[in-house]
């Protein structure tokens, strides 16, 4: 009887290997995130100075995910948490890890004065055009006409408003100088982690970073495969995918 050849997972080593299963749905865009993030921490080296926040949402999940200093915030806190940390410890290297919906809805503020002020850490937002943990209603970058479970015949602009573009709001308050922003999506692994990677050198450099990702949620975009990538297409045409502010350290 032959063998079955089976092989480890190629993981980061500042991801956890013992947590086993991913707890994120099938399809989900989290995995693809992190993973991209853990790669960056390990080629920058920089594991064990390294504190990562957490949010309420999809983005609880990753708690144990990463092999790093961890902590999970309440809803739309991730991002004072982690910059109270920095503040506290000048060595460490904050990451408030969030969906669009704590980053932009009930955490909106604290991200307004994290960038104004540039605090020294790194804010990765989630964008998956909906609040997936709750079972999928529409969020604050919930596109034109997408269907949700609270925007059952389209997003209607003239009632709702229009979807919140993080990246592009990031980018008008924070300080060229000393601010890298960028907005990448889980269809360009080598570009997400180059992101990540460009946005961590900033945080070491003393600087502040917001990297919005483009993601996916098959589950509560009913989607499947072909769908799902298609949805993703019209996203990144949507939100422009580019790097907004890059400083000369970077």
């Amino acid at each position: 009887m032959s063998e079955i050849l089976t092989l480890p997972p190629n993981l980061p080593k500042s991801q956890n290997a013992e947590v086993g299963a991913s707890k994120f749905c099938p399809g989900c865009g989290h995995g693809i995130t992190l993973k991209a993030l853990g790669n960056a921490i390990d080629e920058l080296g920089i594991k064990q100075k390294t504190v990562f926040g957490c949010d309420i949402g999809c983005s609880l999940l990753s708690w144990n995910y990463m092999d790093l200093d961890t902590v999970q915030t309440h809803h739309g806190r991730t991002t004072p948490v982690i910059y109270g940390v920095t503040r506290a410890n000048p060595e460490a290297i904050g990451i408030a890890y969030m969906g669009d919906g704590g980053g932009l809805a009930i955490g909106a503020q604290h991200l307004v004065n994290a960038t104004v002020r540039g605090e020294r850490m790194m804010i990765v937002v989630v964008n998956n055009t909906n609040y997936g943990m709750t079972g999928g209603q529409m969020s604050p970058t919930t596109m034109p006409g997408q269907k949700t479970e609270t925007t059952p015949y389209g997003r209607d602009c003239d009632v709702t408003g229009k979807p919140a573009k993080a990246a592009e709001m990031v980018a008008a308050i924070a300080d060229p100088a000393k601010s890298y922003v960028a907005r990448s999506t889980v269809s360009n692994v080598i570009k997400l982690k180059s992101a990540f990677v460009k946005g961590l050198k900033n945080v070491q450099n003393g600087g502040f970073s917001f990297i919005e990702v483009l993601s996916i949620c098959p589950l509560n975009w009913r989607t499947n495969n072909f769908d799902t990538f298609a949805r993703l297409q019209q996203m990144e045409e949507f939100f422009e995918v580019k790097e907004f502010l890059v400083p000369e350290s970077v």
